[in-house]
């Protein structure tokens, strides 16, 4: 079955855009997955196709309007109605590897871009919409998240990548940073490969892997390092015992 992606956007010319080309590009020409921008405008009621209006209580810019985007939402989940609905905000609860792998595994979704000042709140609380954020920064609109998004997705999926294996040892999948790469040639600029690497000793290397993976998330990730030293001292029962020493 097709991974369907509808985007609610101001702009639906920029989709696909750069997941035209690579790997998402390849598997939207095969037919992996399908990408619907949907024009919000569409969902205006006034001559002028007018979807935001000022802030309640004053400020600066403009929000958009809770009428017009529920309009283009209920009209999304009518085509796709056991997709979920995510909203592109810096207000949203951080996207983790975790919440991709989920998304990657259903049908598809449905992707609300937002512009301006924001969104009017009360669409969230009416309409069930899941906010979403890539980051602790501000963009011009929630388009080039989405393509964030739907690109972490589109290589999950069964058929996108060379190997089905090739995304097990990434980073964030364990809880870790992935440990450093290399290759030919042996040496370059005084810089040599470790030796490890080279020895062909499995085990050895699987070790070396793991020693760098948890070295440079301690070293780079601190939090990321302090989470997953939480859960490794979790029993299942749900208590923790005390960290090896």
């Amino acid at each position: 079955m097709t991974y369907s992606a509808q985007i609610l956007t101001l702009y639906p010319e920029m989709f696909p855009g750069p997941l035209g080309a690579s790997l998402a590009g390849r598997a939207l020409a095969e037919g992996i997955w399908s990408c619907t921008p949907i024009q919000i405008r569409d969902f205006a009621t006034d001559k002028h196709r007018s979807v935001d209006d000022t802030p309640a209580g004053g400020g600066a810019g403009m929000v958009m309007r809770a009428d017009v985007l529920a309009a283009a939402i209920d009209h999304a989940r009518a085509a796709q109605p056991d997709a979920p609905v995510l909203a592109m905000t810096p207000r949203g609860a951080p996207l983790t590897q975790a919440r991709i792998r989920d998304l990657a595994s259903g049908p598809g979704f449905t992707i609300l871009c937002g512009r301006f000042e924001g969104i009017d709140e009360r669409l969230f609380e009416a309409r069930g919409i899941e906010q979403v954020s890539i980051g602790d920064y501000v963009l011009s609109g929630g388009e080039v998240a989405a393509m964030v998004l739907l690109d972490a997705c589109i290589r999950l999926l069964p058929g996108v990548m060379g190997a089905p294996s090739s995304g097990d040892e990434e980073s964030f999948e364990s809880g870790l940073l992935e440990y450093s790469h290399y290759t030919r040639p042996i040496e370059w600029e005084g810089r040599t490969i470790p030796e490890v690497l080279r020895s062909g000793d499995h085990a050895r290397i699987a070790a070396w892997r793991k020693l760098m993976a948890e070295t440079d998330t301690r070293l780079r990730r601190p939090d990321l390092w302090e989470r997953h030293e939480g859960a490794r001292v979790q029993s299942p029962s749900g208590a923790h015992r005390k960290k090896d020493r």
